[in-house]
C-alpha cells in the first residue's frame, strides 16, 4: 500500500471510532435537552469549565469524571465467576462498537489506482457482520444478570434474552427481504442502489421501496437498543434496575455507554438501509462530481443562513432571567462562541469559493465530495437519533407481556408475509 492509501485507511478507522465514541456525550446531551423540552424545563445548563457551558454538553463530560472516580464495588455474595461479572459490560459495549465499524460514511474513493472504502472495517459483507456481532451484545446482559446472584438481575437477564429471541426473528426476516430487494449484503452497495429514483422523481430509498420492511426493522432495532418503550430488561418500576442492578462506577458506565453506542449503530443501519446513507436525494456520487460547482454554489449561500440561525438560537437561549443580578458569564461565552462560529463560517465560505474557482476535473472536487457525503451521513444520523429520543420520551414503557405479544403475534407474521410478497415480486421482475 502507498502512503496515501495507508492514510485514507487509517483516517476511515479513526473517523468510525470518533463517530461511535464522541457521539456518546453528544447523545446524552441531546437526550437531556429533548427530555427537558418535552417536560417544559431547561435541561442541563449549569455545569461549566471557565464559564463555558456549551449548551449543557459540559455536563456529559462531568458525568464521565464522576463515574471514573466513583468507588468500584463488588457485592460479597458474588463469589463465583467474578471475572465474567467484570467482563459482561465490556461485551455489551464492544459488540455495539464493532457492529458500527462496517457502516459506510462515504462512497468508495480511488487512491493510487486502488478502491478504498470509507468505513472502519472495509468488508463487503457488512449486513452479516452487523447481525453476527450485534447479537453478541445480549451475552453481556445475560452474564451480568446471571452472575449477579440477584433475583431482580436474573429476571432482567431472562427478559433481555427472551426479548432478543422474539425480535431477532422479525429483524432477520425483514433484513432478508431487503437483501432480496438490493441483491447484495454489502452496505455500500445498498447505498449506491438507493441513489436512483422511481416514477422519475421519488428517491429510491428503502423507506419508499419497502415501507413495510422499514417499519418492521425499525421497531426491531428499537427493541435491540433496549430503550423505552422496550426497556423491560431494566424496568425500574418492576425489577429495580434489571440486569445491571449490582453494577457501579465504570462497570455501570460501560452498560450505559453501550446503550448509546447501540442506539447510534441502530440509527446508522436505518440511515444506510432506508434513507439513502451518505447520498443526497437525486444525486449519485457521479452526479455529485459532475454538478459539484452547482452544489458548492448552493452551499455557499446556505452555510451563512444556517450559521446565522444557529447564532440567533444560541443568543436567545444562553441567557438567564432579567430578575437575576448576574448571568454567570453567559454573555461572555455567547460573545466568544459567536466569534468562533463567524470565523468558522468565513473559513468554510473561503474553501467553497476556492472550489468554485478551480477548473473542472481538478482534485478539489474529488476530495470535497467524500467530505460532503460524510457531513450528509452525520446529519441524517443525528436526525434519526433525535427521532429515537423523541419516541423514548413520548411513549410509556410497555409491559413485558405486551412486548412479547407485539413480537410474536404481530411483527413475526408481518415479516413473514412481507418476505413472501417480496420474493414473488423479485422473482417476477427477474424473470
Amino acid at each position: 500500500m502507498t502512503t496515501a492509501q495507508i492514510l485514507v485507511t487509517l483516517g476511515s478507522i479513526v473517523l468510525a471510532a470518533l463517530l461511535a465514541l464522541l457521539m456518546i456525550p453528544v447523545l446524552v446531551w441531546l437526550e437531556r435537552r429533548v427530555c427537558g423540552l418535552i417536560q417544559d424545563r431547561p435541561g442541563p445548563n449549569r455545569t461549566n469549565v471557565f464559564g463555558f457551558r456549551l449548551g449543557g454538553v459540559v455536563q456529559s463530560f462531568a458525568d464521565v469524571v464522576k463515574l471514573v472516580t466513583k468507588e468500584e464495588y463488588i457485592p460479597d455474595h458474588i463469589r463465583y465467576g467474578r471475572w465474567i461479572f467484570l467482563l459482561a459490560p465490556m461485551i455489551t459495549f464492544a459488540s455495539a462498537l464493532l457492529a458500527f465499524m462496517v457502516i459506510p460514511f462515504a462512497d468508495t474513493v480511488q487512491v493510487d489506482g486502488a478502491a478504498l472504502r470509507i468505513q472502519g472495517l472495509p468488508v463487503s459483507y457488512g449486513i452479516l457482520w452487523y447481525l453476527a456481532i450485534g447479537s453478541v451484545g445480549i451475552l453481556g446482559m445475560v452474564f451480568g444478570g446471571w452472575l449477579s446472584h440477584n433475583k431482580y438481575s436474573l429476571l432482567g437477564a431472562l427478559r433481555a434474552a427472551a426479548q432478543m429471541i422474539s425480535y431477532e426473528l422479525a429483524l432477520g426476516l425483514g433484513i432478508i427481504s431487503m437483501i432480496l430487494t438490493y441483491d447484495t449484503i454489502d452496505f455500500n452497495a445498498m447505498v449506491q442502489w438507493q441513489s436512483g429514483t422511481f416514477w422519475g422523481f421519488i428517491p429510491a430509498w428503502g423507506l419508499f421501496i419497502q415501507p413495510f420492511a422499514a417499519v418492521i426493522i425499525i421497531i426491531a432495532l428499537f427493541v435491540e437498543t433496549n430503550r423505552a418503550p422496550f426497556s423491560v430488561a431494566e424496568g425500574e418500576s418492576e425489577i429495580v434496575a434489571g440486569f445491571f442492578t449490582e453494577y457501579t462506577a465504570m462497570k455501570f458506565a460501560m452498560y450505559f455507554m453501550g446503550e448509546y453506542v447501540a442506539m447510534n449503530t441502530a440509527s446508522a443501519v436505518i440511515v444506510t438501509m432506508f434513507l439513502g446513507g451518505y447520498q443526497l436525494p437525486w444525486f449519485s456520487t457521479a452526479a455529485l462530481l459532475e454538478h459539484f460547482r452547482t452544489v458548492a454554489g448552493v452551499l455557499l449561500l446556505l452555510v451563512p443562513v444556517v450559521m446565522t440561525l444557529f447564532i440567533l438560537w444560541m443568543r436567545r437561549n444562553n441567557r438567564v432571567r432579567l430578575t437575576l443580578s448576574t448571568d454567570g458569564g453567559r454573555g461572555r461565552e455567547t460573545r466568544i462562541l459567536t466569534g468562533v462560529l463567524i470565523g468558522t463560517t468565513l473559513l468554510i465560505e473561503a474553501i467553497l469559493l476556492w472550489l468554485l474557482l478551480e477548473p473542472a476535473g481538478s482534485i478539489g472536487a474529488s476530495v470535497a465530495v467524500p467530505l460532503l457525503q460524510i457531513v450528509i451521513f452525520v446529519v441524517k444520523l443525528m436526525l434519526v437519533n433525535l427521532f429515537i429520543i423523541l419516541i423514548r420520551w413520548t411513549l410509556p414503557r410497555f409491559r413485558y407481556d405486551q412486548v412479547q405479544v407485539l413480537g410474536w403475534r404481530y411483527l413475526l407474521p408481518a415479516a413473514l408475509a412481507n418476505l413472501f410478497v417480496t420474493s414473488i415480486i423479485v422473482a417476477g421482475v427477474g424473470s
